[in-house]
């Protein structure tokens, strides 16, 4: 396989092994590195494959390992209501798992004939998900993704985990066991939710206005009242609409001293999700700088869930400009 094939073949895969790598791991910057990695193990390795498996088959072994690699090392990364209470406290060395720009999500189904092709495009990339999995040891992580994500029989996902099939279904009754008591309920069996109605742009809208303009009644309306507020990676976070609101009424009021400038927003997708980046201005006349990407779950007519990811350094992934002018 000469360089030219090599490269024609490992690109065919690029889009999904990065979902593959990003969900292993819960972090898109890491996600692009390992994919990376994994080409350069796959070219490296290059004369032991001889078409006895599919060339996905083959990359996804070698990416999920060069996953495992990295995890043995590090913790997982989590949002701020798996570590601690709402009143937030010391949070420690925590990672933080990170949104996963849905642009360079490609359709993988409408790429290409293979048989596999078709569970990938089934998969679900919402958050409740991805911190749900991050709870997972890894390498029943990994079986999980592989036989319940990604429809991969016991025996092939033995094969990429050099394990046995009767090892991988214990894993999977282990792993879904902690899966059920950490994931909503009725969200065990990897079905994605349907893409968002027109009903739910239109919330985000409401709640892109309400933000800009700092109006807390109108962003009342919009909230759940159970609603869960989170921003990695501070560890405070809050478990209903009044304690919500109560922090935002300190941090919106330009005479507190939390006060962080008024905002704008842009409209973005990250998992499967409706979302918006937010940008804040530190003074008059001052452009407005990249603070935070949002990502908003909705149900029943409400905000049921708003995950704000303080990470100024993803903004290049969604194509977003480097600041706003007003």
């Amino acid at each position: 396989m000469d360089d030219g094939d090599f490269v024609a073949l490992v690109e065919r895969y690029r889009a999904e092994l990065r979902v593959h790598c990003y969900r292993m791991l819960g972090s898109f910057q890491e996600a692009e590195d390992l994919v990376q990695e994994a080409f350069l193990r796959a070219w490296r390795g290059r004369s032991g494959f001889e078409g006895r498996s599919s060339a996905r088959a083959w990359l996804y072994r070698i990416a999920t390992n060069a996953c495992l690699d990295v995890l043995a090392s590090r913790a997982p990364r989590l949002l701020p209501y798996q570590v601690g209470s709402p009143a937030g406290g010391d949070a420690g060395a925590t990672s933080w798992l990170q949104p996963f720009p849905d642009h360079v999500r490609e359709p993988v189904a409408s790429q290409s004939d293979e048989p596999e092709a078709a569970a990938v495009a089934r998969e679900t990339m919402e958050l409740a998900f991805l911190a749900a999995i991050q709870q997972l040891p890894p390498r029943q992580r990994a079986a999980v993704i592989l036989h319940d994500v990604l429809g991969w029989p016991a025996r092939q996902t033995a094969e990429a985990l050099d394990g046995t099939a009767a090892s991988v279904n214990s894993a999977l009754q282990r792993a879904r066991a902690t899966l059920r008591d950490h994931l909503p309920p009725g969200r065990t069996d990897w079905a994605p939710t349907a893409p968002p109605s027109d009903d739910d742009r239109l919330l985000l809208r409401r709640y892109m206005s309400a933000v800009e303009r700092g109006d807390l009644a109108q962003l009342a309306e919009l909230l759940a009242e159970d609603v869960r507020a989170t921003m990695p990676p501070y560890p405070e976070w809050f478990s209903d609409r009044r304690s919500l609101l109560d922090a935002l009424a300190r941090r919106w009021n330009p005479s507190s001293a939390e006060y962080g400038g008024p905002m704008r927003l842009l409209e973005v997708s990250a998992n499967g999700q409706l979302g918006a980046a937010g940008y804040v201005r530190s003074a008059a006349g001052q452009p407005y700088l990249p603070f935070a990407i949002g990502v908003l779950r909705i149900g029943n007519g409400r905000i049921a869930e708003l995950t704000s990811f303080h990470e100024p350094a993803l903004f290049p992934a969604f194509v977003l400009p480097p600041y706003l002018d007003r």
